[in-house]
């Protein structure tokens, strides 16, 4: 989500409009990069994910390669502002070709800002190009995009709009399979701060739930207060996901 100080302007944007949460702002340009050969087994399978063909991405508007920052320890949800009632069929992939167009020239980002999206269906749609199974580095957490995975929900779920069952559900599936292994999806991790304009000065080490809200890395509202408050269900259903595929 935009900060604070933009909350008004945004609330008189059309829903045709993509707004997100306020991401990284200018990206580093960086070389591709190569991500560790060696790879653990993963025990939980993966969701159903539907690719950028799905949304009928603009490949050609990708302005770099994907760059890839290591295994996966953090998860940040986001929300993107949306209205929280559209069609999930008819609305959708509209709304993503929207959301990329934004993000590439009004942001001046290389791509999608997030790795995966989630709508009220809870049907997973990859996000940034270059390969659901890798750990794409993404642009969506400011001073937090290395070594973590952003899932942003179509909608705002603020105030008394409760987010569906489907969606957390899609949002513990995502995390269960996408964090590294050994990571525990209630436990925490330690990521160093890359920007000064995050909640933490540049270069400070801070220790984070495993799945974060953008606003516990970010002076946001984002995500909206109930998908917020939702997140300790999001974290014990990716554990339980990650026990059951062990047991």
């Amino acid at each position: 989500m935009w900060p604070r100080r933009l909350k008004q302007w945004i609330a008189l944007l059309p829903l045709t409009l993509v707004v997100t949460c306020d991401a990284p702002g200018h990206e580093h340009r960086a070389p591709e990069q190569r991500p560790p050969a060696a790879r653990a087994a993963r025990l939980v399978p993966r969701p159903v994910i539907l690719g950028r063909r799905e949304w009928h991405a603009d490949e050609k508007a990708v302005r770099e390669k994907p760059v890839y920052s290591g295994p996966v320890e953090v998860i940040f949800v986001h929300h993107t502002t949306h209205s929280d009632k559209y069609d999930c069929k008819r609305d959708v992939p509209e709304m993503l070709r929207s959301m990329e167009e934004h993000h590439i020239h009004d942001m001046g980002w290389n791509d999608l800002g997030y790795n995966f999206v989630v709508d009220r269906c809870g049907n997973i749609y990859e996000g940034r190009r270059g390969g659901i199974d890798r750990p794409v580095r993404g642009a969506h957490t400011k001073g937090f995009n290395v070594r973590s995975a952003g899932i942003a929900v179509l909608g705002s779920f603020a105030n008394g709009s409760k987010p569906p069952r489907a969606m957390l559900k899609a949002i513990a599936a995502i995390a269960a399979w996408k964090l590294a292994p050994g990571v525990d999806p209630q436990g925490r991790a330690k990521l160093t701060s890359t920007s000064d304009e995050s909640r933490y000065r540049k270069g400070t080490s801070v220790e984070l739930r495993t799945i974060s809200g953008h606003r516990d890395g970010y002076d946001t509202d984002c995500p909206g207060a109930e998908l917020y408050a939702a997140l300790p269900w999001i974290r014990k259903t990716a554990a339980r996901m990650r026990y059951d595929a062990a047991h």
